[in-house]
């Protein structure tokens, strides 16, 4: 059964995670001139994280957000706290090495206990449930979930456990799969109430959060003078100014931003479809992402809806008829689903990097910046956070550990970077039909 729903890439009242909480506390617009020790550029994940964490440590600390708090993937995405990076870990070691692959790892599962530890301290009803199981659909995709079960155990963590075509069935319903690797240490949660709890929690440390206020110019620090951020209505004197913009960076800085694509990715939420009948379809109630390139992900939301998301676009153009090109994507895996109807569909962007590896560091002038999550944001972009505002209270250890992954810019330039990633992409979903 269709829905007569109005599909809104730039989060609008048709997402299921505005409708189930209703508007925020609003803070006001920046205007006038003033000096602080931080200031952040962004209100999502990582920007709110470093935030709270340098507002806990003593600094003052104002914050800058273009929209609203949650405004970008920080209160779109699919709600997935996942260990790991989006490159499988025995593709990290090829690309780092395994001394630092293993720093790497070890840095992941932090980032997984943040969302915990944050979600405890500051008591957020986030809907945090645990499970995740990346599902292979293909039978040649089972090797390198195998490989990486096995990698993992070298590192220590044995608690992902490969599924066959049979015992996959017994966390999800569907034939469309040949396999997985389960992971209980990865689970879910409602997106937009973690960034809220977190602005909340930044908030109440003494962070001072201004929204509608995009920062449109930036200076580095100079001998003497300080770092500037400038807005419409003024301008923001720091010691330190940390960029959290992720696919929004725009032209702050051209560099950075030559080293991200923004993605789309969309969403679509059923009607309630009550425990019962939600359970048949996911009976240990876990997240799921497949394993091709141009991925689906799904989850059960608080209220037992099915929250189906990918059909990722590299153009920046929402694709047509979305809504139901996202149902036809959810009923190729629960066909059961065919009567029930689409109540929401939404979308936002992620930034990918080329190697799908954050990318964290400093820049002259005390500007410090972290992007390229490609997907796995929800758990790294709060070690993110730490690892800057650690960096700024001068303890480098972490950061120099991102600092030491080898980031390129996309090729292509301005103009023809965007064509060049649509034909690898178009090369990508012929191998994942293959």
């Amino acid at each position: 059964m269709k829905s007569g729903i109005q599909v809104d890439s730039e989060f609008g009242p048709s997402s299921q995670y505005l409708d189930s909480m209703g508007p925020a506390d609003l803070h006001p617009q920046y205007a006038g001139q003033m000096d602080c020790d931080i200031c952040v550029v962004g209100g999502g994940y990582t920007g709110i994280s470093a935030a709270l964490n340098l507002a806990e440590a003593g600094y003052s600390v104002v914050l800058l957000e273009a929209e609203r708090i949650g405004w970008g993937a920080s209160g779109r995405n699919g709600g997935q706290v996942l260990n790991g990076f989006a490159k499988d870990m025995p593709k990290v070691a090829q690309l780092v090495g395994q001394t630092q692959a293993r720093l790497l790892w070890q840095c992941s599962q932090e980032a997984v206990q943040i969302v915990h530890d944050r979600i405890a301290r500051h008591d957020m009803d986030v809907e945090f449930r645990p499970g995740y199981v990346l599902a292979a659909t293909r039978p040649r995709h089972m090797a390198a979930l195998s490989a990486e079960q096995a990698y993992l155990a070298g590192l220590g963590y044995d608690r992902p456990r490969l599924l066959d075509r049979n015992t996959i069935r017994d966390q999800v319903q569907s034939t469309r799969f040949h396999g997985g690797l389960l992971d209980p240490g990865s689970g879910h949660m409602h997106p937009l109430k973690y960034a809220r709890g977190l602005a909340a929690a930044a908030s109440g440390a003494g962070v001072r959060i201004y929204e509608k206020s995009r920062v449109i110019r930036i200076r580095p620090a100079q001998a003497g003078s300080p770092a500037i951020a400038e807005t419409a209505g003024g301008e923001i004197r720091a010691r330190h100014l940390l960029l959290c913009c992720n696919a929004y960076i725009g032209s702050l800085e051209p560099e950075l931003r030559a080293r991200i694509m923004p993605v789309g990715t969309y969403i679509i939420a059923t009607e309630p479809l009550g425990p019962e009948r939600a359970l048949k379809l996911l009976p240990h109630n876990v997240c799921v992402s497949d394993t091709n390139f141009v991925l689906d992900y799904f989850r059960l939301s608080a209220d037992w809806r099915m929250l189906f998301g990918g059909r990722v676009s590299y153009s920046t153009v929402p694709p047509v008829a979305l809504a139901e090109r996202m149902r036809q994507r959810l009923l190729a895996t629960f066909p059961e689903l065919k009567g029930a109807a689409i109540t929401h569909a939404w979308g936002g962007y992620v930034d990918v990097s080329r190697n799908r590896l954050p990318d964290i560091g400093r820049r002259p002038g005390n500007v410090y910046y972290a992007q390229g999550f490609s997907g796995q944001g929800v758990a790294l972009t709060g070690l993110a956070g730490k690892i800057i505002a650690d960096a700024i209270r001068g303890d480098m250890e972490k950061l120099d550990i991102f600092s030491r992954i080898p980031h390129r810019s996309f090729p292509g330039g301005p103009i023809l970077r965007m064509p060049l990633l649509l034909l690898a992409t178009l090369y990508s979903r012929l191998q994942d039909l293959i």
